[in-house]
């Protein structure tokens, strides 16, 4: 008997315990459920406004969500008839950001699959630490291309929000004299390299943050936001 617990108890419960870790587990084995746990990284949103970003129905998309309540990893608040769900705390995301980098370092799929979802390389990158030099001086644009929910639920200070389907229309209003630095929702986010095929290809000097507001977030850097 080793700390009050019986030989065959002992492994009984040593089950239980990792039956409780498993569930988490499960909780994430839905390509669905990672990306509406991508886009609660960007802040907290309906049902409805989640099920139209991940390409749901009403339905999946609350079945989906309810999955990750039960394991803890997203949390809700009701206001009227509408329900809405954030995630559970920032651990969750780390652990969302954590599980893509393991992926793309011992899972040989993930880099084709990354490449034909992101496209080519867009031009130059620039770093989390070279973004906030730079801002700081004043020499470059800060263009967040995000549909502006996400722009005013946490955004780079001074940043200016273009979401990317209205790009291509309002380019002008952009200056054409300022290199342009393009960032979206995280590291895995199409729409920067979007942006910054587009404005390269009117002649703009643009180039991409490295990652994006998940990556911003987690490094507890500067956020602004738009007051409601």
């Amino acid at each position: 008997m080793i700390g009050g617990i019986m030989g065959g108890d002992r492994h009984a419960a040593k089950a239980a315990l990792y039956e409780a870790f498993a569930a988490s587990g499960k909780a994430l084995a839905s390509a669905k459920r990672l990306e509406l746990l991508d886009l609660l990284a960007q802040g907290e949103r309906t049902v409805e406004s989640l099920a139209s970003a991940a390409g749901l129905n009403l339905t999946t998309a609350s079945a989906h969500l309810q999955t990750l309540k039960q394991a803890g990893f997203v949390a809700t608040r009701r206001e009227g008839v509408r329900i809405h769900y954030r995630l559970a705390g920032q651990d969750v995301a780390q652990l969302f950001a954590l599980l893509r980098k393991v992926a793309e370092a011992h899972q040989p799929a993930v880099a084709p699959a990354r490449e034909h979802y992101l496209g080519p390389e867009a031009g130059q990158e620039m770093t989390r630490e070279e973004l906030l030099a730079r801002a700081e001086s004043g020499s470059v644009v800060v263009l967040d291309v995000r549909p502006a929910p996400e722009y005013a639920a946490g955004h780079i200070p001074a940043a200016v929000n273009i979401p990317v389907d209205q790009l291509a229309d309002r380019i002008t209003e952009l200056p054409d004299d300022h290199e342009i630095v393009v960032y979206c929702r995280g590291e895995y986010c199409v729409l920067a390299y979007d942006a910054v095929r587009m404005l390269t290809d009117h002649g703009r000097h643009a180039i991409r943050l490295h990652d994006g507001m998940l990556e911003w977030r987690l490094a507890d850097l500067p956020l602004a936001t738009v007051p409601v």
